[in-house]
């Protein structure tokens, strides 16, 4: 069990928490959430003891082991793969190494056999002789097959460090497991591993994560920090979520109220403050007035960008067609012979791990590149907006953010470019930042306010939930969802797929498998799951 006990952080005027209380006990997996900048990882770091708070206590066991998801790919570039694993048990993989060095000694002495000895002893209670196949289990679990396992962390590509990185912080048994953001770069059979791991889990789980899909699926709690503070909820990410609108509603409707009570008394004083028959009621609707407390209704500091689009004209049935296009790239072939008939009701979902194939594709059918061969055709009637995955080309300059949109925008006026930005979370001065500085999340809202202006009925988007936090996704999910129009998306959310397409198709060696259906269905699909084993001789690849 851990209790947090009156913790506070500030950094300068800042406050990141204040007087926090929480208690977390075995058995239950917590998602910490909040706004991008709020301080998820800075609470996990306090929890870890890299961060001290200013005041307040971190309690826990001292037998109690805390594992950590560590954030430096490079830090274990010499160990094996299965040695890194096992390092997330520091006090086993010590042992483990100076028992190995005992046992390589040419000249064995007395007091090496007694140190070995104590050091067998050691191991067992550790574990040991069970480390290396628990390591292996977890990191076949997690995409890393046993070819990888002697090899050199060096030897790994990003991925594959992301993934042996994971599998140290799950080694062990640990009975306190933090970890910040552990989906990234996984593949989807690796993320339901990952859930699988966690559920069945029987310590304490303290994870952060922007995949909702995850967090509805292993935790038992959600942690809200705004405002300073972090508020507890039972249930997943979607109860907490239905719960949070509705307390939000409430202290809305309670400050409404709150605030058309002072108006009236501050009303009533001023009018009969210099009334003797009525200065002593004066006084006393002061006093009332006083006793009102508006600054401690807080609603929250979360915000929601405003996503909808609207397009100028509906699409008529001939929407696009591409036939037996060729695409290379980098001098490989990622597109061959490749045909689709895209139809005026499709929101469909490119899916699969040929994700340059994907790419070149939106940047054909928007005319960002030519083809080897092969033809798109969009109908008349038809006009797209496209999101590419590498939006740096439309920020190399150093414009303002209100002039960078103003060019895209079909009314000028700085009134209305203005507050299209502030729907966008860019206010005040925010809209006068050089476009040239905007971090990653900034500069995809800026894209999509940029075709929300353009009143397209066709949108194309090259995993547009990159960078974004849970707000701006779900605002996005929802836009999406609403929208009238044709949409063609690449995602790697998995709630973002499920809930908006319709239609799937996946791009596999050699050709496409095309559906009409959810993106859960297609998961679930016997024949699918045939037709992609095919498509990759035989074994149904990792991830999708």
């Amino acid at each position: 069990m851990i209790n947090v006990s009156n913790v506070s952080l500030s950094y300068g005027q800042r406050t990141l928490f204040k007087d926090v209380n929480l208690k977390f006990t075995n058995g239950n997996c917590y998602g910490i959430i909040g706004a991008n900048g709020a301080g998820k990882s800075t609470f996990l770091k306090i929890l870890d003891g890299e961060i001290e708070s200013d005041k307040g206590d971190i309690d826990f066991s001292v037998k109690e082991r805390v594992a950590v998801l560590r954030q430096d790919h490079f830090a274990f570039e010499d160990y094996t793969v299965t040695d890194a694993v096992i390092y997330g048990y520091e006090a086993l993989y010590s042992v483990m190494k100076e028992r190995e060095a005992i046992y390589g000694k040419e000249n064995f002495t007395e007091a090496d056999g007694l140190r070995a000895a104590e050091l067998e002893g050691e191991f067992a209670a550790f574990g040991g002789w069970e480390a290396e196949a628990e390591a292996g289990r977890l990191l076949s679990g997690l995409g890393l097959y046993e070819s990888c396992h002697s090899k050199k962390m060096s030897e790994l590509d990003e991925s594959g460090k992301v993934r042996a990185l994971l599998a140290q912080s799950l080694f062990g048994n640990p009975d306190i497991l933090l970890l910040d953001e552990p989906t990234n770069g996984l593949d989807l059979e690796s993320i339901a591993w990952l859930e699988d791991f966690l559920i069945n889990f029987p310590n304490i789980v303290i994870v952060v994560s922007h995949d909702r899909h995850f967090l509805n699926a292993v935790c038992t709690h959600i942690c809200d920090i705004d405002m300073g503070r972090i508020t507890p909820y039972s249930g997943n990410y979607d109860f907490w979520y239905q719960m949070s609108q509705m307390l939000q509603r409430q202290a809305r409707e309670q400050l409404k109220k709150r605030e058309e009570k002072a108006k009236e008394l501050k009303e009533f004083i001023q009018r009969f403050a210099s009334n003797v028959a009525k200065s002593r009621q004066a006084t006393s609707r002061k006093k009332i007035l006083e006793k009102l407390d508006l600054e401690n209704i807080t609603v929250t500091s979360r915000k929601f960008p405003f996503v909808g689009f609207k397009p100028d004209r509906a699409i008529g049935n001939n929407v696009l067609r591409v036939e037996k296009l060729n695409v290379s790239a980098d001098g490989v072939k990622v597109l061959s012979d490749f045909s689709l008939i895209v139809n005026k009701n499709d929101k469909i979902a490119f899916a699969g791990l040929e994700h340059i194939a994907k790419t070149a594709l939106f940047d054909v059918i928007a005319g960002v590149r030519e083809p080897d061969s092969g033809g798109v055709y969009w109908g008349q009637t038809v006009s797209f907006s496209y999101f590419p995955k590498d939006n740096g080309s439309f920020f190399s300059g150093s414009e303002s953010i209100a002039d960078w949109l103003r060019q895209y925008s079909p009314d000028e006026d700085d009134a209305y470019v203005r507050g299209f930005l502030g729907r966008m979370l860019f206010s005040g001065d925010e809209a006068l930042k050089p476009v040239n500085v905007l971090s990653g999340g900034e500069r995809v809202r800026c894209m999509l306010a940029r075709m929300m202006l353009s009143g397209a009925n066709a949108l194309i988007l090259d995993e547009p939930t990159n960078h974004l936090d849970l707000e701006a996704i779900t605002a996005l999910n929802d836009g999406l969802i609403a929208f009238g129009g044709v949409v063609l998306f690449n995602t790697r959310d998995r709630e973002f797929a499920a809930s908006v397409a319709n239609r799937i198709v996946e791009i596999v060696p050699g050709g496409a498998i095309d559906r009409v259906c959810s993106f859960d269905d297609y998961l679930a699909d016997e024949q699918v799951k045939s037709l992609r084993s095919a498509a990759y001789n035989g074994k149904v690849p990792r991830g999708i």
